[in-house]
């Protein structure tokens, strides 16, 4: 008999905690995923298929707390992450009548060129989608290739873009913007304040925002540098439209 050997044809399949089993099944059948295993005694299991990758779930440990967020992950490795966003926001409208886009459930927004996302579930899972091109290493402070308001915003599309965190994001603008703002070029300025527009109306704090619009029109850019600056104008417009799903007014509280 041929001795046996191993052949690199894996399959690796990560088991989740799940908080509660009808909450996790209302959530992934919401978003259009296959039930393929459901059991809750003697323990509890559930197993989802969607497209072809499947996300697998057990019993979570006592102290496990959703809203830290911290309790499993798995990575979903794509060729292109924007048709799988527009896929689960479409089911999350259709489902819900909104994205969910704060809280838990949620699913964070995708940016034009960004190469990745996250579904967060109700046990705070991060199911994270990523492009297998996106760049291996990042520069937690913005790339050494740039200075001044430049760096400061590469430094806040890591902090927004691959660890969620838009407050961080945002912190880091308004500084950096009261250090460099008065001797930095003009396109760099412009993009910033359009980015801190995005952040602060994905934050929903809007009283900074009609100053920076002010100030971000006072600018003179050429076309091709306008052309820069209006697609973080156009995240922000476009914001209200991708949580609803509509095209009414902005929710109480002020306006992008």
């Amino acid at each position: 008999m041929a001795e046996e050997t191993m052949r690199p044809n894996e399959t690796a399949v990560p088991v989740m905690p799940c908080v509660s089993v009808d909450e996790t099944l209302e959530f992934y059948q919401a978003l259009g995923f296959e039930v393929i295993h459901q059991q809750r005694r003697p323990y509890i299991y559930l197993a989802f298929r969607w497209s072809g990758f499947e996300l697998h779930f057990g019993g979570a440990p006592k102290h496990l707390d959703p809203g830290a967020e911290d309790g499993g992950g798995c990575l979903i490795m794509v060729d292109a992450v924007a048709p799988y966003h527009a896929e689960f926001t479409r089911a999350m409208r259709e489902k819900y009548g909104k994205v969910l886009a704060k809280g838990r459930p949620r699913i964070t927004r995708f940016r034009p060129g960004a190469s990745r996302f996250t579904l967060v579930d109700p046990s705070g899972n991060g199911i994270i989608f990523i492009r297998r091109d996106e760049p291996e290493e990042l520069e937690y402070g913005g790339s050494k290739r740039f200075e001044g308001l430049a760096k400061a915003l590469d430094n806040a599309r890591i902090f927004s873009e691959f660890k969620n965190e838009d407050r961080t994001a945002l912190r880091v603008l308004t500084t950096a913007l009261r250090r460099y703002g008065d001797t930095a070029p003009a396109v760099d300025l412009a993009r910033t304040l359009a980015t801190l527009i995005e952040l602060a109306t994905a934050l929903e704090e809007y009283e900074p925002v009609e100053e920076w619009r002010l100030r971000l029109a006072a600018i003179e850019l050429g076309d091709a540098e306008r052309q820069q600056v209006e697609q973080g104008l156009r995240n922000a417009s476009e914001l209200h439209l991708w949580r609803t799903g509509t095209t009414g007014e902005p929710e109480p509280g002020g306006t992008p």
